[in-house]
């Protein structure tokens, strides 16, 4: 095969892209985007991190504008677009995935809801007839891109089973999340605007049923419908979820009609060849080249390629993006007596013990009774420390943290605390894993 023809700016630009294609790249800038919060948060400039983040920003046209600050476009529009790209995950794994059938999903889904309940139990025990009781939420998420980059350094010590059971257990807590957001984070419910969302819900579940394949339709919806939850009263982001799963998972062309169709337009591209004119001068390839375009979009899902297009964006920009704006926390207190608030206790408790406790010993459970298959390759040690990467709650339970508390002091106290136990979790898993001895090489996995 004739090698494509490289250009200078692809020896520039390769060093880059190798990084951005590989599964540590997400963690390694929430992790500088986060401590480059805290630098900024704690530097002489403190005052003009905060402003930047109060800063005013209107959107609309004519009189119809809505101003927020830039926090909260931050949290309740671009992460909207986050919890898009989860709903498409949720779909995907629950079609043909690892939630795809009761058996396979089983132990994902179990482990997970061991993972959520006891985290909150401990948090409520360390709150109970506190005023920041309402705080449960907190210690209840995992942060998949953070714990898949701590077992990334890992190497062949874990299983690729293993980061495939973490996958779908973070995937069902995302799911946990998004229900404790929208019943119980959800302020006043303005009925009229509720029931416009839900119409446009329908709208777009009526385009899927009728095969509406084209991205715009559903954007232009899915805009509509977050505005109309903004307004309700339900979160925002739980606007971004349903959305997704109104996203088309059907391909137009199945696969046998994709290789032929693709095997004759190959053969006329061949013919069509007429005294070696080049692209620019030879129309008629250039409208087969266009043909194989829409033959390779037929026979993928919307699903597929919006999941495609959009991850990078969610995992390299809008993440780090969250985490600047979130986690600049003023450090500049008594440390110890900050962690040792029963607030603090609680968020500490339910991520460093019951993750770990939840998860791996809710695994363990099912697979010791026979109930369900441990992932192959797997021993005990690998559970336990996936329960205890299970812990890094980060980008989520800093999220709920927002909702949850009204008193800035609260939140401030919450989010240290997250940053500190995700650190330790982090810490923890990698320690539980890091003797286990090394596996047979595995195939190169293509990350989107």
């Amino acid at each position: 095969m004739r090698p494509l023809f490289r250009e200078p700016i692809d020896t520039i630009l390769s060093p880059f892209q190798r990084f951005f294609h590989t599964s540590a790249s997400s963690g390694l800038l929430l992790v500088t985007a986060t401590i480059a919060a805290l630098v900024w948060a704690n530097s002489p400039w403190a005052g003009d991190y905060h402003a930047l983040w109060a800063m005013p920003l209107s959107v609309g046209l004519g009189g119809a504008l809505l101003a927020k600050p830039l926090l909260l476009w931050i949290n309740d529009g671009i992460m909207a677009m986050f919890f898009f790209v989860v709903g498409l995950e949720i779909k995907r794994e629950f079609l043909v995935g690892e939630l795809a059938s009761p058996r396979q999903a089983l132990l994902p889904i179990a482990s997970a809801v061991g993972g959520m309940l006891v985290p909150a139990a401990l948090f409520w025990v360390c709150n109970q007839g506190s005023p920041h009781a309402d705080g449960w939420g907190v210690p209840m998420a995992t942060d998949i891109a953070f714990a898949l980059g701590v077992l990334s350094l890992l190497g062949r010590r874990v299983p690729a089973t293993l980061k495939i059971f973490l996958t779908a257990v973070a995937i069902v807590d995302d799911i946990g999340a998004v229900l404790v957001i929208a019943l119980f984070y959800t302020g006043t419910i303005h009925w009229t605007f509720l029931g416009l969302g839900l119409l446009l819900l329908g709208c777009m579940a009526g385009a899927n049923a009728l095969g509406v394949r084209a991205s715009g339709i559903y954007l232009v919806l899915g805009c509509a419908l977050w505005l109309a939850f903004l307004k309700s009263g339900v979160h925002a982001t739980v606007a971004g979820v349903l959305a997704a799963m109104t996203i088309p998972a059907r391909p137009r062309l199945g696969g046998g009609a994709y290789v032929g169709r693709v095997r004759d337009l190959i053969e006329d591209f061949r013919q069509a060849n007429r005294n070696g004119q080049g692209m620019l001068a030879n129309p008629r390839r250039h409208r087969i080249l266009l043909a194989l375009r829409r033959a390779g979009r037929d026979a993928e899902t919307p699903l597929q390629r919006l999941e495609a297009r959009l991850h990078p964006w969610m995992a390299l920009a809008v993440m780090p993006l969250f985490a600047l704006a979130n986690a600049g926390v003023d450090l500049s207190g008594d440390m110890g007596r900050t962690l040792a608030q029963p607030l603090s206790l609680g968020i500490l408790a339910g991520l460093l013990l019951g993750k770990p406790v939840g998860v791996a010993l809710t695994a363990l459970v099912l697979t010791r009774t026979g109930l369900a298959a441990a992932p192959a390759g797997t021993t005990a040690r690998h559970l336990l420390g996936a329960g205890c990467l299970a812990g890094i709650g980060f980008t989520m339970s800093i999220f709920i943290a927002g909702l949850a508390f009204n008193d800035p002091g609260a939140e401030t106290l919450a989010k240290t605390a997250v940053l500190a136990a995700s650190l330790a979790a982090g810490l923890l898993g990698w320690l539980v894993l890091r003797g286990l001895p090394e596996g047979p090489a595995e195939p190169t996995e293509n990350t989107h």
